[in-house]
């Protein structure tokens, strides 16, 4: 009894054993099967937008960093010192040449005045006295000389002091927006204290520095191109009205002046921006967007879109080192490493590698602007 019960078990072990091992046998089969079949297909390729690179004719541009100007700024100073005794203008106001600003306290010189005036009116009737006189051959000519030296004396003198008074009563030089007042009625100014800021601002300089090999190519006239962060997507046009005759002997550098119409004066002085004179003649450049671009620490690259050459047929993509150039807009012109016509990659690079795969999408990436609206900054 104990035998048939023992070789029951015995017999069920092997069964089960045998089955679990034919299970085992049919799974490795399978996936033996499964990992033959996916080192033998091709991955399904990734959708790419592309843009053909071409030919184009740019105008040649030289950037720098400018600094607005105004054709008419000055720190209004005092050129006396004095107590303000008036104040006639608002900050921030628009003022006329030869408003008043500040008038100072000149009641001393007033008073002089009027005492010299006096003298130079004693002064006066003495000398035409003398001129009858002479005429008569009363009087030596030389009392009427003496006289007539006194009157112009008399007269400069009196001319002294309405300077003086003049010099107190502190006026526009030309018309212009004022700043903020820095003094106050009753404070005592001294001689060569800035009484406000006066700015003319119909028109303003921009004042900027290009390179010594660049300054054959520069000369009045020329148009410029001004942009500013403080209006992002505006741009002002003006000119070139001066080109300094030395250079800087520290940084050989040439310094360079444009001239811009001011309309809403938006431009301010001491505004910084980015310049651009547009030179007369054009280039011809290889453009290709900037997002085709692919920027690493070895080079720049990009992906060229071409026919797979394997039975399949489809596209690949083969990664070319490039060296670009200037900007303009969305795209860069490409100096070296591509032809006009080949298609590269202009979106979805960074999931590429060389010979890879590819199909063709444009629907979903808007198109590359040369003068794309807001501009690039």
């Amino acid at each position: 009894m104990k035998r048939h019960v023992l070789f029951t078990a015995l017999l069920g072990a092997l069964v089960v054993f045998f089955a679990f091992a034919a299970l085992g046998g049919v799974k490795f089969l399978q996936i033996r099967e499964l990992i033959a079949g996916a080192a033998h297909r091709a991955p399904p390729p990734e959708a790419v937008a592309s843009a053909v690179a071409r030919t184009e004719s740019w105008p040649r541009t030289l950037a720098a960093i400018a600094s607005v100007a105004p054709v008419q700024g000055v720190q209004v100073p005092a050129e006396l010192g004095g107590t303000v005794t008036e104040i006639a203008f608002a900050s921030g106001a628009t003022v006329a040449a030869g408003d008043l600003l500040v008038r100072l306290d000149s009641t001393t010189e007033a008073a002089q005045l009027r005492a010299l005036e006096a003298q130079a009116e004693l002064a006066r009737l003495n000398a035409e006295r003398l001129r009858r006189l002479r005429a008569d051959n009363t009087v030596a000519q030389s009392e009427l000389d003496a006289a007539e030296a006194a009157l112009r004396q008399s007269l400069a003198n009196a001319d002294a002091v309405r300077a003086v008074i003049a010099k107190k009563t502190i006026r526009a030089p030309f018309a212009g927006q004022t700043g903020i007042r820095l003094v106050n009625l009753g404070q005592y100014v001294e001689a060569g204290k800035p009484i406000v800021s006066l700015q003319s601002l119909d028109r303003v300089f921009v004042n900027f520095s290009l390179p010594q090999q660049e300054v054959s190519q520069v000369r009045p006239g020329l148009s410029l191109r001004l942009t500013t962060d403080a209006y992002p997507g505006r741009e002002f046009t003006g000119m070139l009205t001066a080109v300094n005759p030395d250079l800087n002997a520290s940084t050989r550098s040439v310094r360079l002046q444009g001239t811009f119409e001011n309309p809403g004066q938006l431009l301010r002085p001491g505004m910084f921006g980015r310049v651009a004179v547009l030179l007369p003649d054009a280039q011809s450049v290889l453009a290709i967007p900037a997002t085709a671009v692919f920027t690493a620490p070895y080079g720049d690259s990009v992906f060229v879109i071409e026919p797979s050459t394997n039975a399949a047929g489809g596209l690949v993509v083969r990664q070319q080192f490039i060296r670009t150039g200037r900007m303009k807009g969305d795209f860069v012109s490409v100096e070296a490493g591509l032809k006009p016509g080949e298609k590269v990659v202009s979106a979805g690079l960074f999931k590429l590698r060389n010979g890879m795969s590819v199909v063709e999408n444009n629907d979903i990436v808007p198109p590359a602007e040369t003068s794309p609206a807001p501009p690039n900054t």
